[in-house]
């Protein structure tokens, strides 16, 4: 849910459009923001421009090898560029780390469950999972973590949007797949969770949870109206979560997690940066004021890099 509880009955824009992907999940994403701006503006018409990616059609290889998540947002991007769309809505994950110069982040909503669950017709958790058992997923953080925890399994490449990745699950081609939690819960899937992934198990996606607002960084006016959907804690961790990835290079190459949330005031931040076979896993927190989260990820991505880090990254990159 976006904050923001004013209707303001004579909107400055009679009209806004929003680029999503096609995909069910981010259909649903994009109509939620419009049901905010309606509420918030009832005289203004808000459209869903729906556009297929590079993400979305190329589903026989993993992300990390075709260019990564930024992957998602190019066409977005492209309709906002040539006037198409006024805005486009992101899971925050997808969100590459680095936004190109004529881009901005309007606004970042409040965010739903950000950790990973278990699914599985026959399996209650990942314990359970016998040797040899097959396991689905399409995250190298989510592959690494559990090739360190639970090295007796078969981790193998799942892609696709979240039905495609239920069926092939139904179907018998996995025992059983991992899936972001929040995805399942706003699609109405909720009840597919066996088995909710703590952090201590596997550490989120830097963003995961959080759905982010991108126009043109010019559109001054179009930022201030869209502020009103901001959720300001959710964009205090997530902005955390973000610095650390940028200190480490985050890409879909590195295996690479981070969560932050508000602890009495406090903003606390877990990072952690795995090899792909996780044998090596450096982890790492931080805590500091919530008003100096850009610093406190920074400082944490510097010391996972101290840590061992470094020489990760760069087995990776070699």
């Amino acid at each position: 849910m976006f904050s923001g509880s004013h209707i303001l009955t004579s909107p400055r824009f009679s009209r806004l459009v929003i680029a999503s992907r096609e995909s069910p999940l981010a259909m649903w994403q994009s109509r939620y923001i419009a049901q905010r701006l309606t509420a918030l503006h009832p005289l203004m018409d808000v459209e869903i421009l729906g556009m297929t990616t590079r993400g979305d059609q190329i589903l026989d290889t993993s992300l990390s090898l075709i260019g990564g998540k930024g992957l998602f947002v190019k066409e977005l991007e492209t309709a906002l560029l040539e006037g198409r769309a006024d805005l486009a809505v992101h899971s925050m994950k997808d969100v590459p780390i680095q936004l190109a110069e004529p881009f901005a982040l309007a606004a970042i909503g409040e965010r739903e469950d950000p950790f990973d669950a278990l699914v599985s017709n026959r399996y209650a958790t990942l314990d359970e999972l016998p040797h040899g058992a097959r396991v689905g997923t399409s995250s190298l953080r989510r592959e690494s973590q559990l090739r360190a925890r639970y090295p007796h399994l078969v981790i193998d490449a799942l892609r696709g949007n979240v039905q495609t990745r239920l069926r092939k699950l139904d179907e018998g081609q996995y025992d059983a797949i991992i899936l972001a939690t929040a995805g399942l819960k706003r699609l109405g899937l909720g009840e597919r969770i066996r088995q909710q992934l703590p952090a201590t198990t596997c550490l989120p996606a830097v963003g995961q949870g959080a759905l982010g607002l991108e126009c043109l960084a010019q559109r001054s006016d179009l930022i201030e109206l869209l502020s009103a959907l901001n959720h300001t804690a959710s964009a205090e961790c997530v902005t955390a979560e973000r610095s650390m990835s940028a200190c480490l290079g985050g890409s879909c190459q590195v295996p690479l997690g981070g969560f932050a949330e508000i602890e009495d005031n406090q903003l606390v931040l877990r990072g952690l940066v795995a090899s792909p076979d996780g044998r090596k896993v450096v982890l790492d927190r931080i805590s500091g004021p919530r008003s100096e989260a850009v610093r406190l990820g920074r400082e944490l991505g510097e010391r996972l890099l101290a840590q061992g880090a470094d020489a990760i990254l760069a087995a990776i990159g070699s």
